[in-house]
């Protein structure tokens, strides 16, 4: 029995030393997990608040922002009834977004938010204008959290400021420029796709990359005449043809299936991942009805890309509501396949529950003249006595007030580049950067966008009026576009370097050029030009060159032929039809064989012939001049006449034609040395305009033209010194007087005591004249007054009604005159003799008199 207890004493011993074994090893875990965590360092990322969470100074806002008026009070008090109804009945469904804060943190309802404005700018003329002013302006920033309505809508004038809002405020500022246009337009509130929501375009083809197939025109059916030559029989296999048509059809069968394959590949690349709040994502777009402005058909608006959309598209998942600056209306439709289905005649109660009543009394798609035409009849029909109702108070928001300045810039902080499938989009405000590019388009060949591919990119206000560069970066080939008007009249250059003899090609604008150059096209050894509209009706020039020989030994710089390539081995030039003449005489062709001495000419052939008349002549080997001419043989021509009736030319004749054509050969030779000087020109202004890129500034843009604005700030400071320099001279009360002294610059004691006195004795004499004028006038007013008091009581007893009040309201006037004269006159003798002491003080002060008078 006593041993008992010693046993358990010791295992509560061992117990005791287990747990202070596992206690240390609690504590050694600990430290371990100290020092782990302490290891591990978090770097914070840098997040910048938005401009709106900042404190705003309610001092610089109008009552309108921070007050409600009565009106807007009681819309208040209608939508919180409505909205507490709205919940009531539909528990399931979200709250509608009715009245939201405005910046100034004051509850303000949606429509009275909107503010229809039309602006003086022809681009906001169009709904395509106005969205695409709204996506460029403003920048996003998603909805936190994304499936519920904002809890602030700011104004746009506040928007025009910031340059960012939710997709509620892209709406709201995009369907106020809507609504001042003259559209039918509505804010909707619904749900849609993730990337329509965070603005992901990169599955999206790049608009300016898209190309518009035309569609295939109809064959028509050749008209079988009766006397028609018949075919001749086919005589081929129809088993063979049948076969070989099976062999096709299973080759584009195959080749069609992998293609299928391979898109459905590609697409299994692309698909991202499922989005686990797909149709709870709320968003915020713009529903334009027909009717106004020609609309056609209804559509929507997406305003983050400035697009419009089909009311089917399936990017729209469904409708909570939609309002304009006139009322409210929630959907009762059934959302459950998107809005492919639905119904837009907000006059439909049954499909549409509005706010205010009054504005849905008739159906709203209605055509302008049938919604005159029944309005005409329901005031006919309507009784006096009906009910007045409650109006959608005014917008609380100002003017809406775009500058110049923000059309021009339009992105935050002049530039936005948007990411496409496969394509980068960068836009540039105009004169942001220095070589006045304004739009970059970068092509890549993988989904990476890590391989560019192409690079297009478009200027403006270019002085060298380039407007388009194409960089194609597996071939290197650099194509660029130019506008009318520059040098030679380039129209487009397509080369893969500057240098030159390389292969190019130049367009131009052949109505600019006296030589009617269309194209030409260089090779290291060939040169073709095409012409347009030339007067000698020649269409095209073909030159073949030599091969450059070197030349070893210093380079003669100053020889005439530097950098032209060695004499022509071939030159062709072909002519259109000339109806003037026959075309036996109409040349259709001429080839110059330099390197062989020979020259081809071929003519054009009548419309009944298939071959054409030709001769053929080898020049001579002496230099001819006008004291030995050439030699010439009738070996040296060969000539082909298709009609064998015609007289074969004479001797002479052929021989004149050689000298000619020898001529001619002469003067093709410098005019492809021109063509070739005319190239190396060209390059070297390229060259020249790129080391040294010089922008177009308009005379009027004086916020960038410093010359337009240096003279007119010197016109400017020039008017307001005349301006202070004519005050001044205005105020001198001495200037009469100095010119009567003839302004001496110096006066003397005398000259200054003289002028003091007469300068008092002139005001003394004008207050003198202007006392005695008021006495006059007094004296007469009270004669004029007695004189009519006698002719009162000489025939008072006479006298009507009528000219007895006419007296008494002339009495009580000259009586007024009378009064209002003695008091200006006891005025002016009071204030007489301090005008002159106030006068005698400045004579004194006066910094000319100053030292002469004390």
């Amino acid at each position: 029995m006593e041993v008992k207890p010693k046993v358990e004493s010791d295992k509560e011993v061992a117990i005791g030393e287990a747990e202070e074994d596992r206690q240390d090893e609690v504590n050694e875990d600990l430290l371990k997990l100290e020092e782990t965590l302490c290891n591990i360092q978090i770097t914070p990322t840098p997040c910048s608040l938005p401009e709106r969470a900042q404190e705003v100074d309610l001092s610089q806002y109008p009552t309108s922002y921070k007050e409600n008026s009565p009106q807007e009070k009681l819309l208040l008090a209608i939508a919180d009834n409505f909205s507490c109804q709205y919940v009531h009945l539909y528990p399931d469904r979200k709250p509608l977004l009715l009245s939201p804060l405005n910046e100034c943190g004051v509850q303000k309802f949606v429509s009275t938010t909107l503010r229809p404005t039309l602006l003086s700018y022809p681009e906001l003329y169009s709904w395509e204008g106005c969205a695409s002013f709204v996506s460029e302006f403003l920048s996003l920033e998603p909805l936190d959290p994304p499936i519920d309505p904002p809890r602030h809508l700011y104004s746009p004038t506040w928007l025009m400021q910031t340059q960012s809002g939710s997709c509620f405020d892209f709406s709201t500022l995009l369907c106020s420029l809507l609504l001042g246009a003259g559209y039918n337009a509505y804010c909707v509130s619904g749900y849609a796709v993730k990337e329509m929501c965070l603005l992901n375009q990169s599955l999206q083809e790049c608009p300016l990359l898209v190309t518009h197939v035309k569609g295939k025109a109809t064959e028509q059916k050749r008209q079988v005449k009766k006397y028609s030559v018949k075919p001749p029989r086919d005589l081929r296999s129809g088993f063979e043809q049948r076969q070989e048509e099976r062999r096709q059809a299973d080759a584009q069968a195959i080749l069609l299936k992998k293609q299928q394959e391979a898109e459905r590949l590609q697409e299994e690349r692309e698909r991202l991942p499922p989005d686990p709040l797909l149709g709870l994502r709320v968003h915020c777009w713009v529903l334009i009805l027909s009717g106004n402005r020609e609309v056609p058909e209804n559509f929507f608006i997406n305003p983050l890309t400035g697009k419009s959309l089909s009311t089917t598209n399936k990017c729209f998942l469904g409708i909570e509501s939609i309002w304009n600056h006139q009322n409210y209306w929630v959907n009762m439709q059934d959302c459950r396949f998107g809005c492919a289905e639905m119904n837009f005649d907000l006059g439909d109660a049954v499909k549409w529950e509005y706010l205010l009543y009054g504005t849905t009394g008739q159906s709203l798609l209605l055509i302008p003249d049938m919604k005159k035409q029944q309005e005409a009849e329901d005031d006919e029909e309507e009784e006096v006595d009906e009910p007045k109702l409650f109006e959608m108070p005014p917008s609380w928001v100002n003017q809406i007030n775009i500058s110049q300045q923000d059309m021009e810039t339009r992105c935050p902080g002049g530039m936005k580049v948007i990411q496409y499938r496969k394509a980068k989009l960068e836009k540039f405000a105009p004169y942001l950067l220095p070589d006045g590019l304004v739009t970059r388009l970068t092509s890549y060949s993988d989904l990476d966008c890590t391989q560019p591919s192409t690079v297009k990119e478009w200027y403006q206000h270019r002085h060298d009026h380039l407007e388009e560069r194409e960089l194609k970066k597996t071939s290197n080939v650099t194509i660029e576009h130019f506008r009318p008007g520059r040098s030679y009249a380039l129209k487009s250059h397509r080369y893969i370097t500057m240098t030159t003899e390389t292969e190019r090609q130049m367009d131009f604008y052949s109505h600019a050029r006296a030589d009617g150059l269309a194209r030409r096209v260089e090779m290291p050894f060939e040169m073709t030009e095409t012409f347009e509209d030339r007067p000698d009706f020649m269409y095209h020039r073909h030159v073949v060159f030599g091969k450059r020989v070197k030349v070893f030994g210093p380079s003669n710089t100053e020889a005439p032929d530097h950098g032209q390539r060695p004499l022509q081995k071939k030159v062709v030039e072909r002519f259109n039809r000339d109806r003037s003449k026959p075309a036996g005489e109409d040349v259709a062709e001429r080839i110059f064989l330099v390197s062989e001495d020979r020259i081809q000419v071929t003519y054009h052939r009548e419309d009944d012939q298939i071959i054409p008349a030709w001769r053929n002549f080898i020049k001579p080997r002496d230099s001819g001049d006008s004291q030995n001419p050439h030699s010439f043989t009738p070996q040296m021509a060969s000539t082909f006449q298709v009609d064998p009736f015609e007289k074969p030319s004479k001797n002479l004749f052929l021989y004149e034609m050689l000298v000619h054509m020898m001529k001619e050969e002469e003067s093709v030779a410098l005019r492809v040395k021109e063509s070739e000087k005319e190239v190396r020109a060209i390059l070297g202004v390229r060259e020249q305009e790129e080391s040294s890129i010089e922008l177009h500034i308009s005379i009027y843009n004086t916020a960038r033209n410093e010359r337009a604005r240096c003279h007119r700030e010197a016109l400017e400071r020039t008017a307001k010194e005349e301006r202070l320099r004519q005050e001044e001279k205005e105020l001198d009360f001495l200037a009469p007087l100095l010119a009567q002294l003839g302004d001496p610059e110096n006066l003397t004691r005398q000259a200054a005591l003289q002028l003091r006195n007469d300068c008092l004795a002139d005001l003394k004499q004008r207050l003198i004249d202007k006392a005695n004028l008021i006495q006059a006038r007094f004296e007469r007013e009270t004669q004029e007054l007695q004189q009519k008091q006698q002719w009162y009581q000489k025939n008072q007893l006479t006298m009507t009604k009528e000219d007895e009040d006419e007296y008494l309201a002339y009495c009580s006037d000259a009586m007024f005159r009378i009064h209002i004269l003695k008091l200006r006159l006891s005025r002016h003798k009071d204030k007489a003799p301090q005008k002159y002491l106030a006068l005698d003080e400045r004579l004194r002060r006066d910094p000319r008199l100053a030292n002469h008078l004390w």
